[in-house]
């Protein structure tokens, strides 16, 4: 059962290295039993650029997960981002041998395979195929195919590639680290598994997750991801204008706009001022918060309308019932859903991974900022489901084609199995007696009569 089953999930940040311990209970919501966290100082803009800061990363992560969850990790599934990542619709499709039999989960497979030996440019590798619909015999809006009969099948597959140099980096630091990796899955899809509901989807939603490196963006119209894409700006950028604007280290930017940080600088009061510790003898610096309001506006503002203006380039603006949602760690900054409404005019609430989630004593994941963790190890779990289903199909099929090309002999068959009883086997031609004609008959009874009356004349007569 899946509550005996433990998943982890890794996710590789620009700003933090977490790892996630998840087992699903009785009800199938996910119970969190340890969490790992930390610093990630070999990471920008979500691609690795220093394997062994990275490396000792992943192995301290992984080492408070194990120790607050008691189980020994080996196998992960991690998350991979960055502006490497790209998105393309292609159409594929394949002729079968009969219209008479149905399409089976089989046929689906090997049109889903055709799709992963597409031509990609130099240096990219396709790490998704997603399917959007199918076409049997050219009838289109078609969402499952299988049972239906038809020669052609084709497809509409939403395909995400990757830079392979991006994905072999991720690869050599797990392996680095004594891990295997299960499953590699597109961040901005795993944070939607955690934080959007079915019917969002179908509505059609915009889910924008702000990363310390990237905002990853993805569209969903009627339960199908319809496009994905990283942008190469994030809450870091944001830290990086306050530290130059108000003259301060990277970690005092950084607590200012965790704690004091507002999107909209109306809303911020002139006469908020926060002192910062000065340097070695020097004199404490102070901050107005309507200044530090004005920083993080002017450059969040730039942000949102990025993401927007890739909605208006696929012509989703007018598509989205059910708006923006927002997750990540750069989506807890206040008054961020005021602003981007305002920019985008289109209505917006923060994701929180809270509708997957049990009871656990690990409060910390509910935050935004775990999302894509909590989306990774949900992910494992469907893939785990996926294939115990594709095993069961193949065990299944494997039976069908035995009992079809079986014959038991007869004596295998039972007599009581049968209502009416069994044929007597025909007498063989050699046993069978010869039919005599009349005429054999009639000289058969005299010959018979003369013996007779020879034997008595012989028995009368006395010697």
């Amino acid at each position: 059962m899946q509550h005996d089953k433990i998943v982890v999930g890794l996710d590789i940040g620009t700003t933090k290295i977490c790892a996630l311990v998840g087992r699903k209970n009785e009800f199938g919501k996910l119970e969190i039993l340890g969490l790992g966290k930390a610093v990630s100082e070999g990471v920008v803009r979500g691609i690795v650029s220093n394997i062994d800061k990275t490396v000792d990363a992943i192995k301290k992560a992984i080492r408070q997960a194990e120790e607050q969850s008691g189980i020994n990790i080996g196998v992960v599934n991690v998350g991979i981002a960055g502006q490497h990542i790209k998105s393309l619709q292609h159409n594929g499709s394949i002729t079968r041998a009969s219209a008479e039999t149905e399409i089976t989960q089989a046929d689906v497979e090997r049109l889903t395979s055709d799709m992963y030996r597409l031509v990609t440019p130099p240096g990219s590798q396709i790490i998704h195929v997603m399917p959007q619909d199918y076409k049997v015999d050219y009838e289109e809006g078609i969402l499952d195919p299988v049972g239906m009969s038809g020669v052609r099948l084709e497809g509409n597959f939403h395909i995400i590639t990757a830079q392979s140099t991006a994905i072999n980096n991720v690869y050599k630091c797990v392996t680095k680290a004594g891990l295997e990796i299960d499953n590699l899955i597109l961040e901005p899809l795993a944070s939607s598994m955690s934080v959007l509901s079915d019917e969002e989807k179908e509505a059609g939603v915009a889910l924008v997750d702000i990363g310390g490196g990237t905002t990853d963006l993805a569209i969903f119209k009627d339960g199908i991801i319809r496009h994905a894409a990283v942008l190469p700006f994030g809450g870091n950028i944001i830290t990086t204008d306050i530290k130059q604007g108000c003259q301060v280290m990277q970690n005092q930017a950084e607590q200012l706009k965790v704690k004091f940080g507002k999107a909209i600088a109306e809303e911020a009061s002139e006469y908020e001022i926060v002192s910062i510790p000065g340097l070695r003898d020097r004199a404490p610096k102070e901050i107005s918060l309507k200044n530090l309001a004005y920083i993080i506006e002017a450059r969040m503002e730039e942000i949102v309308e990025l993401v927007y203006a890739e909605i208006q380039r696929l012509g989703f603006q007018d598509k989205l019932a059910a708006g923006i949602v927002m997750t990540g760690g750069g989506s807890q900054l206040q008054n961020l859903v005021q602003l981007t409404e305002y920019v985008t005019g289109l209505d917006t609430r923060i994701g929180y991974p809270n509708e997957h989630l049990g009871k656990s004593k690990i409060e910390a994941v509910k935050s935004p900022m775990y999302a894509t963790t909590v989306g990774l190890v949900l992910a494992g779990y469907r893939s785990l489901d996926d294939r115990l289903a594709q095993r069961g199909y193949e065990e299944a099929e494997q039976q069908q084609q035995e009992q079809n090309y079986y014959v038991p002999a007869p004596e295998a068959r039972p007599v009581a199995a049968s209502q009416n009883p069994p044929a007597q086997a025909p007498t063989p031609a050699a046993e069978k007696p010869a039919k005599k004609s009349g005429a054999g008959d009639f000289f058969q009874k005299i010959i018979n009569r003369t013996k007779d009356l020879l034997i008595n004349d012989f028995d009368d007569k006395q010697y």
